[in-house]
């Protein structure tokens, strides 16, 4: 879409959301607000430069008769690279994503009690990361280990505002790789051990529409650390989409009907990125690197704390504090994968 289209696109979406029909609908109205949100910087740049134009023009006809017009036209020329440079940038198409909030399941991989451990390491490192930049989180899902770390978690991020949560955290899923010595080990021995992320941006019941007829729905009783019953009802849910064989259960909450609720939030998200996957190649091909079987070869970022090291392989980044960036600064992390792309994308529209 050129840029006289999406003016054209952003004139009719103020029409739309001036009318007070449209706002009836509330599904509909978030998704022209959402819209509207990401076209307005767009628009504002475009207008910011041309009205830097404009007064160059003026300036420059000005200097002829007066020569103190003549700095100020060397400064307004100053302004119009950048302001081109970042028009360009924001033409660039967007992830149709970027707007979404997400699910993310974090979960064990080789390493055993270790690997659980860091899954819960890596849990807190993201929810301490969503309370620095004040979103909000809640765990849908999670199945503890005996020493208290993770066997599979599943977290909902909600962005605040317009942003979108996708847009930050979608490079998060694949497999993390942690080096260090481990609480279970009495030799002071480092070991390599893994834990998978996966990462799929939150649908809306607008966005997928599921058959009650292809679902398969089982209850039974929660479980704790060591398989042991936390729960003397059959609370806990196990959702089989029979279609496309996608299993989903959830047990945090004590009532029924709330596993059911994030259950089914978790199976839409599951089902749209499936949809995705099949429809564009394009959105398979990203998807491959969120590696569904937890295998330490398949790494996209290493973890060494005897170095105090992190490294994200796919972009070259390193940097030695890793301490902080478990504890939530993940900001110089995900800023790297974030240049990447958009390089990436300029590159491919030059």
């Amino acid at each position: 879409m050129n840029l006289d289209e999406l003016l054209s696109e952003y004139a009719e979406l103020e029409t739309k959301l001036a009318d007070p029909a449209v706002h009836a609908d509330q599904a509909q109205a978030r998704t022209l607000g959402r819209r509207y949100s990401e076209l307005t910087p767009i628009v504002a740049t475009y207008r910011e430069l041309n009205g830097v134009r404009d007064d160059l023009a003026a300036a420059k006809e000005l200097a002829a008769e007066d020569p103190a017009f003549a700095e100020e036209a060397k400064e307004l020329e100053s302004r119009i690279a950048p302001l081109e440079e970042r028009l360009r940038h924001l033409l660039v198409p967007r992830d149709p994503n970027d707007s979404k909030d997400i699910l993310m399941e974090i979960k064990a991989g080789e390493g055993g009690e270790e690997s659980a451990l860091f899954a819960g390491d890596l849990l807190r490192m993201y929810l301490r990361y969503a309370e620095r930049v004040g979103w909000k989180t809640e765990i849908l899902d999670a199945q503890h280990s005996d020493l208290g770390g993770y066997k599979d978690v599943t977290v909902a991020i909600k962005g605040k505002g317009d942003e979108g949560v996708w847009s930050k955290l979608k490079f998060e899923g694949g497999v993390h790789r942690v080096q260090r010595v481990p609480a279970t080990e009495s030799q002071g021995r480092i070991h390599t051990s893994a834990a998978g992320v996966l990462v799929y941006p939150e649908a809306e019941e607008v966005d997928v529409q599921i058959d009650p007829n292809d679902l398969r729905i089982d209850v039974f009783r929660s479980g704790g650390p060591g398989g042991q019953s936390v729960n003397t009802t059959d609370s806990a849910v196990r959702i089989t989409h029979l279609p496309t064989g996608v299993v989903v259960s959830c047990q945090n909450e004590k009532s029924q009907l709330q596993n059911k609720e994030s259950a089914m939030r978790v199976l839409r998200a599951r089902l749209q990125a499936l949809a995705e996957e099949e429809a564009a190649a394009e959105a398979a091909a990203e998807r491959k690197s969120q590696v569904r079987t937890v295998d330490r070869s398949e790494r996209i970022r290493t973890y060494n704390f005897p170095e105090n090291r992190i490294s994200d392989h796919r972009v070259g980044f390193k940097a030695y504090n890793l301490d902080q960036v478990l504890d939530g600064e993940l900001s110089a992390v995900i800023q790297a994968l974030l240049d990447a792309e958009m390089a990436e994308k300029l590159a491919a529209h030059s």
